[in-house]
């Protein structure tokens, strides 16, 4: 019987360090971490403030370049290979001349290979693609309205339509929800679990929220600070599709405390005030 290959990681960080600043006013980020995020891997990074979630995310984007080590995505390092990134963040940054539809359009506009196809396609295929995302995410009939006559729990819906429009490998969220209200966000939560499963693209989420990681993630990573490193990494047991219910059960509940106390137990001590 043949062996069965063994399942290669799409992202991989391989002892990586990176250091901000020069000469003797420097801030070590990320301290010789490794990790594997495979093909269709949903990934949440918790961690204190300054414990370099967001360096990760920008190393794997190719924003930042890694002091050392090696940040590989689909077998290659960082920038050898164009590979195709969706992103949100915690404000939708929503041009507001432009409605809803042009907005999520843009990356069809600017990203290869779809952008080579954009005024041939714009008022017919790409056009559609836009209004039936819109639709999954509850916001049928609300295409060409603009950014400022929406509410922000609408422009993040909308804001995910648009890291997603163009079909990309990585999606990258950064505090997507943090700036909503917990109604809002817990619905948002659903919406984000449904586009996961029916898309499937390789997510890594940064979020201060333990009950936001549990909820989404398949595995979340605990990180420290000064210096940031990965403390612990672990699958997350619960079946889909998750419920804002489940997060009042037993085990989540024992799960997000467990979070929370290797966060604690990681984080700095705090400087005496004189």
């Amino acid at each position: 019987m043949a062996e069965v290959a063994p399942r290669q990681p799409f992202v991989q960080l391989q002892e990586v360090t990176h250091t901000y600043g020069r000469l003797n006013r420097t801030v070590t980020a990320l301290d010789k971490t490794d990790l594997k995020i495979f093909e269709g891997d949903f990934v949440a990074l918790v961690g204190p403030s300054g414990c370099g979630k967001s360096t990760i995310l920008k190393l794997i984007t190719g924003l930042i370049t890694a002091s050392s080590g090696y940040v590989l995505v689909a077998g290659r390092e960082i920038g050898a290979e164009p590979v195709r990134v969706g992103m949100a963040f915690q404000n939708p940054t929503m041009l507001p001349w432009l409605t809803l539809r042009d907005n999520v359009m843009l990356p069809l506009k600017i990203v290869p290979p779809f952008r080579k196809d954009y005024r041939r396609k714009r008022k017919g295929e790409y056009r559609d693609r836009v209004e039936a995302l819109l639709e999954q995410v509850g916001l049928g009939g609300f295409s060409d309205k603009y950014p400022w006559q929406l509410s922000g729990g609408m422009l993040q819906r909308a804001s995910l339509c648009r890291a997603l429009i163009h079909e990309p490998q990585l999606l990258m969220l950064d505090e997507p929800f943090g700036a909503l209200d917990q109604f809002t966000r817990e619905e948002l939560w659903g919406v984000m679990q449904d586009l996961w499963i029916s898309r499937k693209p390789t997510v890594v989420l940064v979020t201060h929220d333990l009950k936001e990681a549990a909820y989404l993630a398949n595995r979340i990573c605990v990180m420290q600070a000064r210096p940031g490193r990965i403390i612990d990494d672990n699958e997350v047991p619960f079946a889909r599709p998750r419920t804002v219910a489940m997060t009042y059960d037993t085990d989540f509940v024992s799960l997000t405390q467990r979070l929370r106390e290797l966060i604690v137990a990681a984080s700095p001590p705090k400087e005496a005030t004189p």
